[in-house]
């Protein structure tokens, strides 16, 4: 496995992928100053190497980099994640230690499912989505894509949240939320548009 980005992010996959026994080969980066990131090799071209996660936080970024690439994406599940048989997960997707996806939540592509999140039962979370740590979605919500639910979140149960949006940390979101916007609070409330 590859990953794209050699920051903190990629940091915590490397231990997702060591302890599933999955091999690290390298990291690829821009910054042609890097050359190792904890004594794995950073290489600064993207042909032919892969499967590939792209290791970025930035949910536009990530993105950005995972339209450009031509190569096969791997998924990367810490074995201390509680993930459904009945749950999808899409490809280029991490989930971080301690996370709970439960039956017949959707994750998409490319998204991150961090520390301690939980995504209960009938979740949809679009591509490039980030539930950051020990936030939680309960049951038959739908996160939109690129959208960032921050750390400590809670949506209660068949909320809706747009896409592009960033929901603060700590919030309470009780009723649904457009794309781009900025919401926080408990309860959450909108206090900004977020162009993107």
């Amino acid at each position: 496995m590859y990953l794209y980005g050699a920051s903190g992010h990629a940091k915590v996959i490397m231990d997702i992928l060591r302890a599933t026994g999955v091999q690290v080969e390298g990291l690829i980066e821009d910054n042609p100053q890097l050359t190792e990131l904890l004594g794995y090799p950073v290489c600064h071209r993207d042909e032919n190497l892969g499967p590939v996660i792209v290791s970025i936080g930035n949910n536009l970024l990530r993105r950005q980099i995972a339209e450009k690439l031509h190569v096969d994406f791997g998924t990367a599940i810490h074995p201390s994640a509680v993930v459904s048989p009945f749950a999808l997960v899409g490809e280029g997707t991490v989930v971080m230690q301690g996370a709970i996806i439960q039956s017949c939540a959707q994750i998409g592509k490319h998204c991150i499912i961090n520390t301690g999140a939980s995504v209960d039962h009938d979740c949809r979370v679009g591509n490039y989505a980030h539930i950051s740590p020990h936030a939680t979605l309960c049951g038959n919500v739908l996160v939109g894509e690129g959208t960032q639910i921050c750390s400590g979140a809670v949506v209660i149960p068949g909320v809706q949240v747009g896409n592009w949006t960033v929901v603060g940390a700590g919030a309470v979101v009780i009723r649904d939320l457009p794309d781009h916007v900025v919401a926080v609070g408990n309860p959450c409330r909108i206090i900004k548009t977020n162009l993107i």
